[in-house]
């Protein structure tokens, strides 16, 4: 009966290092682009006209997402329009609104951006613009946050494998 040098509880620990090794290097980049990020510009040629730019994480536009603006209580959304292929869509705001408007670009689950626009008598008041990140489902990670856990878990694991290689050296 042969008996192996390597400790049976270390590997447990080369399990998870194992693990975190193999989701790093099987999740593609290109699935970053779940991230949306948008600006929000007045048009030069038109007063009350503004242009939305919105584009993935990874630089691609974003196609085809529906934009709607929903009032500050929270009433009916009003469909603003659908982003060109080039990530661009220019509109005005509601005559006359006033408050915090939420401005969402959708484009499917997982998707998104929120963008809260403060509106004065039908203007944008752009110098107060803010990104509202808020996660649609807060149970779920995004993969840059995926990927750190993976990263830390790795690490982790690959540290305790080889501190416990150093203790059973100094043992044997």
């Amino acid at each position: 009966m042969t008996t192996s040098r390597f400790p049976r509880f270390l590997s447990f620990l080369a399990l998870p290092a194992l693990a975190a090794v193999v989701g790093m290097a099987a999740a593609p980049g290109r699935v970053e682009a779940h991230a949306i990020e948008s600006s929000l510009d007045r048009l030069e040629s038109l007063r009350e006209g503004l242009m939305l730019e919105s584009h993935f994480s990874n630089g691609e536009p974003v196609k085809g997402a529906m934009v709607r603006l929903v009032p500050p209580d929270g009433g009916q959304p009003v469909e603003v329009g659908q982003m060109s292929d080039e990530g661009r869509l220019s509109f005005s705001m509601p005559k006359g609104a006033n408050g915090d408007w939420e401005l969402q670009v959708d484009a499917g689950p997982g998707h998104r951006d929120f963008l809260e626009v403060p509106t004065q008598a039908g203007q944008a008041q752009l110098d107060r613009v803010s990104s509202a990140d808020r996660i649609q489902n807060p149970s779920l990670f995004s993969v840059r946050q995926r990927g750190s856990l993976l990263l830390i878990g790795g690490i982790t694991g690959l540290g305790a494998l080889v501190g416990g290689l150093a203790v059973q050296r100094r043992r044997g």
